[in-house]
């Protein structure tokens, strides 16, 4: 059995990251709750945005006119994987890069063999795993999280769009985690260019009077609903982050809790079997002398 300094030294030590863990706990709550109220008040401006533009689209066929959702062969792909800048959130940013390399080797295995698929990472911690695994990172916008803001998500998109328009890209692919509650983050891969049209709305009829054209809107809204769109992932996975790592805090301040309570018994078993053997000690030594 361990002597009783060892387990005290132990005891402190673990007492001393529980601390630590619990103030961490407090901060990424803290954080969550401004993390969450930007989710909540985008994601219905996002989504109607979202729906509009689908609706006007299928009011008329729009595929051919926008360089946005003209769908051409897959032949240059790029992936942007979004995690954090930060560890200590548990699983977060490595189910992320997972989904990520599937689509490497899976989907996208003859444009990752072929030289035609890059990688963009907006989160440190994404460069980091992929790099370790052995894959090009072609660039990253890690720095998106030191100002979250609207205007600073607005030039990535921008250059995304820029780029696809170009033919620098056939297919631009979205993969981060989205935002349920602090306990829960979906998963989630979106096309981000070419813009897909659901199948529901393409079986639906909308009359409508565009006034200017249908055209002239769609090209005014498909831009503005790709920045949105960025932005909306980016402010979700920063949520999820942080409830990540509220909850993975959490646990770790509760096995921190139950550890403790096992040194302590452990300490007050080996105390007692101490005062025991001096006990002990002095009998034997008070009997040897009246002998």
């Amino acid at each position: 059995m361990a002597n009783l300094k060892e387990i005290r030294s132990r005891i402190t030590s673990v007492k001393s990251t529980r601390q630590i863990t619990s103030a961490m706990k407090m901060v990424a709550a803290s954080k969550l709750r401004k993390a969450q109220d930007a989710v909540t008040r985008l994601r219905p401006y996002a989504n109607k945005m979202h729906e509009i533009l689908e609706h006007i689209s299928a009011a008329g066929d729009v595929s051919d006119t926008n360089v946005f959702t003209h769908v051409r062969e897959t032949k240059k792909v790029l992936l942007i994987i979004v995690t954090s800048n930060k560890g200590l959130c548990g699983a977060f940013n490595a189910n992320v890069v997972k989904k990520g390399i599937s689509l490497i080797v899976g989907e996208f295995s003859a444009q990752y063999k072929s030289g035609n698929l890059e990688i963009l990472t907006i989160g440190k911690k994404a460069e980091d795993i992929l790099k370790a695994k052995g894959y090009k990172v072609a660039r990253n916008d890690n720095d998106l999280y030191n100002s979250l803001t609207f205007e600073n998500a607005r030039e990535v998109a921008n250059r995304l769009m820029s780029e696809y328009s170009e033919g620098k890209y056939d297919k631009i692919m979205l993969i981060y985690n989205r935002f349920k509650n602090a306990a829960t983050q979906d998963l989630t891969v979106e096309q981000f260019l070419p813009i897909e049209q659901s199948e529901g709305n393409k079986k639906i009829k909308h009359d409508y009077i565009f006034e200017p054209s249908q055209e002239e809107i769609v090209n005014s809204l498909i831009p503005d609903s790709l920045r949105t769109q960025l932005f909306s992932a980016v402010i979700d996975s920063n949520a999820a982050e942080h409830g990540a790592r509220m909850t993975a805090m959490h646990q770790a301040t509760d096995n921190a809790s139950d550890l403790i309570k096992d040194l302590t018994l452990t300490y007050n078993k080996a105390r007692q079997a101490s005062i025991t053997n001096e006990i002990l000690e002095i009998v034997a030594g008070a009997n040897a002398l009246n002998g």
